[in-house]
């Protein structure tokens, strides 16, 4: 008799195995959901001041997220290859837990088109589409 269960989907919430970014250009803390080539969503802890976390990175957050929810492998990752949309609604402050998701509107050849959004308690601070360009960066 087949299983109705759905079982769960393992993943690594490390970042930095699926990208080759590292200390301070990293802007991911954890990754808590990733369904690979649909979604994903991950937390950021922000600490120190506003300077230390300008607004237009969390378009960078959103496409490292996009990346890895695009790539179907670790280390697959990928580079922002256009901004179509961005639009900021507030500044992420010192001690804001942000929630960065991404869903994966279409892939066409190396490239998938991403939604986005960054929240603070469940305000919104942040939301883009961008399209990357998925791969190892030679």
């Amino acid at each position: 008799m087949p299983s109705t269960s759905q079982e769960a989907h393992l993943f690594n919430p490390d970042p930095a195995a699926y990208l080759p970014h590292r200390a301070p250009f990293l802007f991911l803390d954890r990754i808590i959901s990733l369904d690979p080539g649909n979604s994903a969503v991950a937390l950021v802890n922000r600490t120190g001041g506003t300077e230390g976390w300008p607004i237009y990175l969390c378009v960078e957050a959103m496409a490292q997220l996009g990346g890895i929810a695009s790539a179907t492998e670790e280390g697959g990752g990928g580079i922002l290859a256009a901004i179509e949309r961005a639009e900021f609604h507030g500044v992420p402050v010192e001690g804001d837990r942000l929630e960065v998701a991404v869903r994966v509107i279409k892939s066409f050849g190396p490239l998938s088109l991403v939604e986005g959004t960054v929240s603070a308690d469940d305000r919104l601070v942040a939301n883009a589409t961008i399209t990357l360009k998925i791969g190892r960066i030679s």
